[in-house]
């Protein structure tokens, strides 16, 4: 059984990408994959409540102010976590993972104005400044962790 697609090819236990890369379907190891580092987990989180809990209670006159700027924050926290997870050298991995905090910092600040124009009520807001709290412990120790691994070399 042969699936097609302009980028890949899949056959029977092999991934073929741009026809010349090969890897054995049962070789990959998804323990080693970025959807597994509890920071991104906890971005994700954020993410979706955000899209499903806030975005929707935005006026239609924040179409395309707040709401967009709350998408492409959200989206940019876990794009960066594993664009980050993906570079090969821990110096580029960190600065994407600060890259992901600050977008991060970013929604608390939308998530605040959000509250104060009266879009959203205290409860949603509190709910929002806890996951936002918990990624960012998350997220600080993941940066930690990875620094203190590579920087004692």
């Amino acid at each position: 059984m042969v699936e097609e697609n302009q980028d890949y090819q899949i056959m029977d236990e092999t991934v073929l990408l741009d026809s010349s890369i090969s890897e054995p379907k049962n070789g990959y190891q998804n323990q080693k994959d970025f959807t597994t580092l509890i920071a991104w987990q906890n971005a994700r989180e954020v993410k979706l409540f955000f899209y499903k809990k806030v975005i929707p209670l935005l006026p239609a006159s924040e179409k395309y102010a707040l709401s967009s700027q709350i998408q492409r924050a959200a989206v940019s926290i876990t794009a960066n976590i594993s664009e980050g997870y993906g570079r090969f050298h821990y110096k580029e991995s960190v600065q994407f993972y600060r890259i992901a905090r600050g977008s991060l910092y970013e929604l608390k600040d939308h998530l605040i104005t959000s509250l104060d124009l009266e879009y959203v009520d205290k409860n949603i807001a509190v709910e929002g400044f806890t996951l936002i709290e918990k990624t960012k412990i998350s997220l600080n120790g993941f940066i930690n962790l990875i620094r203190s691994k590579y920087e004692k070399r």
